[in-house]
């Protein structure tokens, strides 16, 4: 559960103050329900947030890894020849990676 204003400027739409100002002026609804009082909780996963009619979506978070490349893997998500990828270094992760940079499949380093 989070407080409403606070959902609302980490999904970008303003500073908290500017968020709970707008509560007040009865420009936001919770699942189709203006909401006018602060301080509500709601949670991001199930509720519809909307401000003016358009649905507030929370901004993506991005994660930046460092991995020292051991020789031996190719610096790509996929490879048409089987060889080792660095995302397999990467386990089982849950995120969606993306290898930025090039290192030739025989060069090590970051």
């Amino acid at each position: 559960m989070e407080r409403l204003h606070k959902f609302m400027a980490r999904s970008g739409v303003g500073s908290r103050r500017y968020c709970e100002e707008l509560i007040r002026q009865g420009r936001v609804k919770v699942n189709g329900q203006v909401v006018t009082e602060l301080g509500i909780k709601i949670n991001p996963s199930i509720d519809i947030v909307e401000v003016d009619g358009k649905i507030v979506r929370p901004k993506e978070e991005k994660i930046y890894l460092m991995l020292n490349k051991p020789a031996g893997f190719i610096t790509s998500v996929t490879d048409m020849y089987g060889r080792p990828t660095v995302i397999d270094l990467l386990g089982g992760l849950s995120l969606r990676v993306y290898p930025v940079g090039r290192l030739d499949f025989n060069t090590e380093g970051l």
